[in-house]
């Protein structure tokens, strides 16, 4: 197997992982399990981050994977893909601010951040394992 093949499959196992974390998290928090969340939203940090390297490495390792879909699904595809591109820019700083805030003890302006941070992060992790279903699963390339 070469990275083309595995790479993928990695990174949508980091994605969610990372969702998950995330969605662990929030309900920590609503329950007011500070330190749990803080553990739950660090391992979806990681996860993020390791998807992340392992994403950079596949694009620089693997020839680039064309959506084969056809009709209308073709602009559906490719709005998710959009949106996810730019608000995964987006968030990446946001995540790295939350984090920094919450670290130093400054909750009134982790909150408020945080708002904003994690929908966004959610949107972008959930949308990353769509396109992966339809690129990888959905409309696979038949060779």
């Amino acid at each position: 197997m070469n990275t083309a093949t595995v790479l993928p499959h990695v990174t949508a196992a980091l994605n969610a992982v990372s969702l998950l974390l995330l969605l662990v998290g929030f309900v920590l928090i609503r329950q007011r399990r500070q330190a749990a969340h803080r553990a739950a939203m660090m391992g979806a940090m990681g996860a993020s981050a390791a998807f992340l390297a392992v994403y950079v490495v596949y694009h620089f390792t693997a020839p680039i994977f064309v959506f084969t879909g056809e009709g209308m699904i073709r602009p559906v595809y490719y709005f998710i893909l959009i949106t996810h591109v730019i608000l995964a820019a987006v968030v990446f700083p946001m995540i790295l601010m939350t984090a920094a805030r919450a670290l130093r003890g400054r909750f009134e302006g982790h909150r408020g951040l945080a708002r904003w941070t994690y929908p966004i992060w959610l949107y972008v992790s959930v949308t990353g394992l769509v396109v992966y279903a339809m690129l990888y699963h959905i409309y696979y390339p038949v060779a």
